[in-house]
């Protein structure tokens, strides 16, 4: 009897960790970055219409569904390297705590209802989640280990949510220049988390990561200038752009934000070593966060507010 419950236990323990440890493999954290989906939502002047609010939600969770079944797989493939890495040794693929098996029906399970659920809403945003799919298979198999193309691959992934938000919407208003915008913003992190990367790994970093044995911090610092100043102009002409923007003119008191904004991440990758997870950075960072939120609050009342 008791060698009975004992092993009902282990089992129930073992169940326990596995979906703990799906959880967490899950990276729900990091379903920050699918907000950019109602980037077209919010800019169109549409925030307000229950029907498209919701349908641009349904895509959202898609995409964090989608997004998580792909780190999962990701994950899986990388798990050696993982292992040498001072902070990711310690995700539950890596470490143990959650079995293979497992894991990869979870990531197939998890994937079919994402593509599904998108397909549900509109046909387009479905396909648009197959293509970001393919995207990452083409990343975990191929493109990571190619410079420079891995990270505008990553920042691909970005503007391919804003995609599903436009179709979603149908929009009307929406500036090119945010597209423009967006892909950029992932750029300037993209690189940040590469420098990131070196920083903390130094001689080890080709070991953890073949593609880092390709970048060095003179090449990633001249990068990130590149684009970070790209960034702020584009921005700056998007807001000034009466003929796209429905604030008008008006949006450029939004300029400061995202100037501080990008000085901050600055500030946090060179002085202080940070950068590695930028959706770790926007809740831990107490600065970052509250800029984000104003900026957010002053968007939101000069398009829909202040006419």
């Amino acid at each position: 009897m008791s060698s009975t419950s004992s092993t009902s236990s282990t089992t129930l323990s073992h169940e326990r960790n596995n979906l703990i440890g799906l959880v967490r493999t899950m990276r729900p954290r990091q379903w920050i970055k699918s907000l950019i989906v109602y980037a077209a939502l919010v800019f169109d002047g549409k925030l307000l219409i229950p029907e498209l609010f919701l349908k641009t939600t349904l895509v959202f969770a898609a995409f964090c569904l989608l997004s998580s079944s792909v780190y999962i797989v990701n994950d899986l493939m990388d798990m050696e390297q993982d292992r040498q890495h001072p902070r990711k040794r310690s995700r539950p693929l890596a470490s143990g705590q959650l079995a293979p098996r497992f894991a990869a029906i979870a990531a197939g399970l998890i994937g079919v209802v994402a593509i599904a659920l998108a397909f549900w809403v509109e046909t387009w945003a479905g396909a648009l989640l197959l293509l970001y799919l393919a995207q990452n298979i083409a990343y975990s198999i191929w493109l990571k280990h190619v410079v420079i193309i891995d990270v505008m691959v990553l920042a691909a992934g970005f503007l391919l949510r804003v995609l599903a938000g436009v179709v979603v919407v149908q929009v009307q208003n929406f500036s090119p220049w945010l597209y423009v915008c967006v892909t950029l913003l992932a750029l300037f992190l993209g690189f940040g988390k590469r420098r990131q990367e070196l920083v903390l790994l130094e001689g080890e970093a080709s070991n953890h990561r073949a593609i880092l044995s390709e970048y060095n911090l003179p090449l990633l610092d001249q990068l990130i200038a590149i684009v970070v100043t790209a960034t702020f102009v584009s921005y700056t002409f998007y807001s000034f752009d009466a003929t796209t923007a429905l604030a008008h003119s008006k949006m450029l008191l939004t300029v400061p934000f995202v100037f501080y904004m990008l000085a901050r991440y600055l500030y946090l990758v060179h002085v202080k070593g940070l950068g590695g997870a930028p959706d770790e950075l926007l809740v831990e960072d107490r600065p970052l966060l509250i800029n984000s939120i104003l900026w957010a609050i002053a968007v939101i009342v000069l398009i829909y507010f202040w006419r």
